[in-house]
This record gives C-alpha cells, sequence and structure tokens, in this order.
C-alpha cells in the first residue's frame, strides 16, 4: 500500500514543462533586426566615408548660407538704420513750408518788411535742412513738370489743363523724399487732365449765345 501510495504521489507531483510559443510579432521584429543588422555588415568604409563627406558638405553650406544673411542684415542695418529716424525727421521740412504758406496769406503781413524777411529766414533754414539730408543720402524726388511715376508720386487730384499732357506733374502738394535706392516716403501730387468734351461743348454753347 506505501508503495502505490508513493508512487502516486510522484506522479502526481511530475509536471510537463510548459512549451515556449513564439508570436507572430516577435517573429517580425526578429526578421527586422536581423535585416538590419546584414545592412550593416554590407556597409563598405568607403560607403561611411560617402555618407560623412556628405554630411560635412552640408553643414558647411548651412553654414555659408547663414554667414551670408549676417552680412545682409549688418549691412542693411548700417545702410537704412535710420530709416524711421529719416521719415519722422521730414515732419520739420513740412512744418517750415506750412509755416511759409501760413505767413504768406496773412492779409495783415502782406507787402511788409517784417514778412520778407521772415521768409528769407525760413527759406535758408529749409535749406540748410535739405542740405543736411542730401549730406546722408536723403535726396527729394523731383515731381514738378515730370511724368507721374507710381514709384515715387502718388496723385491726389487731376486739374484740367490742355496746355500739358495728360499725366504731367503740375502741382506739389508734398514733397517726397528717398535713401539711397529706397523710398522714403512718396510726392503727393497734382496732375494735368484733358478738358473733358461735356465742357468744350458748355463753352461752345455759350459763344454761340453770345455772337447771336
Amino acid at each position: 500500500m506505501e508503495k502505490e501510495e508513493n508512487q502516486n504521489t510522484t506522479t502526481n507531483d511530475y509536471q510537463e514543462p510548459e512549451k515556449k510559443t513564439v508570436e507572430p510579432e516577435e517573429n517580425l521584429n526578429n526578421e527586422i533586426n536581423k535585416n538590419a543588422n546584414q545592412e550593416v555588415e554590407e556597409t563598405t568604409p568607403e560607403e561611411k566615408i560617402a555618407e560623412l563627406e556628405d554630411k560635412v558638405v552640408r553643414a558647411f553650406a548651412e553654414m555659408e548660407n547663414q554667414r551670408r544673411r549676417f552680412e545682409k542684415e549688418k549691412e542693411e542695418a548700417f545702410e537704412y538704420g535710420g530709416y524711421s529716424f529719416a521719415k519722422e525727421a521730414l515732419n520739420l521740412i513740412d512744418n517750415l513750408e506750412r509755416s511759409k504758406q501760413i505767413l504768406e496769406t496773412d492779409d495783415k503781413l502782406k507787402g511788409t518788411e517784417a514778412l520778407k524777411k521772415s521768409l528769407e529766414h525760413l527759406n535758408i533754414i529749409q535749406k540748410d535742412t535739405i542740405s543736411i539730408f542730401e549730406k546722408n543720402n536723403i535726396k527729394p524726388i523731383e515731381s514738378l513738370n515730370k511724368k507721374l511715376d507710381p514709384n515715387f508720386h502718388q496723385a491726389m487730384m487731376e486739374i484740367e489743363d490742355d496746355t500739358k499732357e495728360t499725366g504731367t506733374i503740375i502741382q506739389e502738394i508734398q514733397k517726397g523724399f528717398t535713401i539711397k535706392d529706397r523710398l522714403l516716403r512718396p510726392s503727393l501730387v497734382g496732375v494735368s487732365k484733358k478738358t473733358s468734351k461735356k465742357d468744350e461743348k458748355t463753352v461752345e454753347n455759350k459763344e454761340n449765345k453770345g455772337d447771336k
């Protein structure tokens, strides 16, 4: 009896080892790693050198591009750094011009010596200011009797004038300026246009009535 019990116990205590199953995903990863290792092994020293040379060339090209951008920004900052200041300073010339116009239209001052001397002083100040601007490459735009150029002029009105070609600037409302090769502000101008046919007929009718 004891022998049978011992045999049963031994039989019951024995367990079969678990069979390790390999998942499909694990098989795929193993295959990829295997192929990658093969590719690494197949890379020759010449190929590695060529790859490194390509990386070095790209790095130098990027450094060169950055250097050029920096040089361009530095040059623009040096040449046009005073752009905003120059644009604000143009108000001085505008105010001088307005002061002259106010004095010239003042009935109490017309024909007086005081007006003459005041205008002379204002003209001197205006010329000196423009001279200082020109020394710093800030120059006035020529407008009167020139053809309208949208790059430098802004038309504010049209004025009938048959003696001028259409689009000719015959009035300068506000003087424009450039700084080096850039527009600082456009000239505000009035341009000529031909008399309309309607107006011509009106004039003819009036003349005909006068003859009658």
